[in-house]
């Protein structure tokens, strides 16, 4: 009994391993790429936050806010994910297969709701940061341009 509980732990530990340190470079390089992707994604909805008094992330901002609409209303696909699918399939990675976390960090980028509300959802946001720029300037301008 003691020798079956030895195999579980060495297997799971093995298993951890396996997990925490892959030994497929495609494997590693698609999990660097999803966590980029994720990344740019967090950027594009809460970038607003660092770009305060900071003209060139503000600009690189709006260029990211205007890809980011380009991409969910156009019928292109995002480089970052054409990079993602041919890492996976290089590693012989299946959908929904490999390491925990290639699995859960592609429910986190693309979760399992409607394409239809996912593109809407995501100019929305994009929209509050456009907004929120506009405000910006509207108070800018106030301050400059001063009313008589």
């Amino acid at each position: 009994m003691r020798d079956e509980w030895v195999r579980v732990i060495e297997y799971a530990r093995f298993e951890l391993v396996a997990l925490l340190f892959p030994s497929s470079t495609y494997v590693a390089l698609a999990i660097i790429v999803l966590l980029l992707h994720a990344l740019f994604i967090a950027w594009v909805a809460l970038g607003f936050l660092l770009t305060r008094s900071r003209p060139i992330l503000q600009w690189f901002h709006i260029v990211s806010l205007c890809w980011a609409i380009l991409v969910e209303v156009l019928p292109w696909t995002c480089p970052l994910t054409y990079l993602e699918n041919w890492l996976e399939g290089r590693a012989g990675v299946e959908p929904y297969q490999g390491g925990f976390l290639l699995h859960y960090l592609d429910k986190m980028v693309y979760p399992d709701i409607p394409y239809t509300l996912l593109a809407l959802l995501a100019v929305l946001v994009c929209g509050a940061n456009f907004a929120f720029y506009g405000w910006q300037l509207w108070i800018t301008h106030r301050k400059v341009v001063p009313t008589s």
